[in-house]
């Protein structure tokens, strides 16, 4: 049965998007202003920020910050959260680039749409570069907005920020390495699996809220929220790539099999070839093959439910998810924050978007 989002998740996204609004439209209007044309790489943040999105990151961010005797309520929570998401966005616009994706959130990717606009009207130079240098040069601006976002913080919480995003591009670069090489290894894949993805979805929002309520107790709280944060990262990642390589687009928002047809190293796939026989090795071969289409991804997906590969890695999900409720029942904070942590773990494990 799909994860529940939990009713709480809904209020601290308001906070959040509000707090978006805020800042993009107050620069939006002071670049127009300076030049017409700079209303465009805010308003391509914003249909990114603003166009869906679980907002687990603030989630977790602003429960590690409640569970450590933070407010409700708080503007320093609500900026880490709004923060996160930008943070996001930036990954997003680099990886859509990296991946040559053409829709994100069912709606076109920036890169594409600027690469069709330079074509349109038929600007100089290569339509393709240009889409992909508009693309990165937008991710970036929302990765210096995020900063800006958590100015003030203690130093405790900028340690935490900023490892969290060296982490986060040494996953990405992981992840594009482990693509070219195809890696099929299961250690190596859930390496990437965490560092891509895992641990600045959940650990490190954790580590950053807890913090940023109550930096004198760092060392009490972070190992205490990582045996929580990390298993439940490496489930929410398996579960995407669940959804990578069987998920409807309707719901995802991604074309189907697209993990596949990119030859992503995941966790799933590694157990696949791993459990393989002779003949599905051949099927699963094709992974990330130029011009695999429909007809190939079902063959594929096919192969690795035939080899016994999704019903472990489901079962290992359910291993990780239980292994973190268990260990945040114990966990230094405060029992509201126990609770909606515990309904949190079971959204993020069992979702289908």
């Amino acid at each position: 049965m799909p994860g529940t989002a939990p009713t709480s998740l809904r209020s601290i996204a308001d906070r959040v998007e509000a707090r978006l609004d805020e800042l993009l439209s107050a620069e939006r209007e002071r670049w127009a202003t300076f030049d017409s044309d700079l209303a465009h790489p805010i308003d391509e943040i914003r249909r990114l920020v603003m166009s869906g999105g679980k907002r687990l990151r603030p989630a977790f961010t602003h429960w590690g910050y409640v569970g450590a005797g933070g407010g409700t309520d708080d503007q320093i929570d609500v900026d880490a959260g709004a923060a996160f998401e930008l943070m996001h966005a930036f990954a997003l616009f680099h990886d859509d680039v990296m991946d040559d994706a053409v829709t994100r959130r069912g709606q076109p990717t920036t890169h594409t749409l600027a690469a069709e606009q330079h074509a349109a009207e038929g600007w100089a130079g290569e339509s393709r570069r240009f889409g992909e240098g508009v693309a990165i040069l937008v991710g970036d601006l929302a990765f210096v907005y995020a900063d800006r976002l958590m100015e003030g913080a203690p130093p405790e919480a900028m340690r935490i920020w900023n490892e969290l995003r060296v982490e986060l591009n040494i996953g990405q670069y992981l992840d594009i390495l482990g693509s070219v090489q195809s890696i099929r290894d299961v250690d190596k894949a859930e390496r990437i699996c965490r560092y891509k993805s895992g641990k600045y979805t959940i650990e490190r929002p954790l580590h950053l809220g807890a913090v940023l309520a109550a930096p004198e107790r760092e060392h009490e709280l972070l190992p205490a929220l990582s045996v929580y944060g990390l298993p439940l990262g490496d489930a929410f990642q398996m579960r995407d790539d669940v959804m990578g390589a069987f998920g409807e687009e309707s719901l995802t928002g991604k074309s189907v099999g697209g993990d596949l047809r990119e030859g992503k190293p995941t966790p799933l796939l590694a157990r696949a070839v791993r459990r393989a026989n002779a003949a599905q090795l051949a099927v699963l071969a094709e992974v990330g093959a130029p011009g695999l289409d429909g007809h190939g991804v079902a063959r594929i997906q096919q192969a690795i439910i035939d080899t016994g590969a999704l019903a472990e890695l489901e079962d290992h999900i359910t291993a990780l998810t239980e292994a973190a409720v268990a260990a945040i029942e114990g966990a230094p904070i405060v029992d509201t924050a126990k609770s909606e942590l515990v309904a949190l773990a079971e959204y993020v494990s069992w979702r289908n978007v």
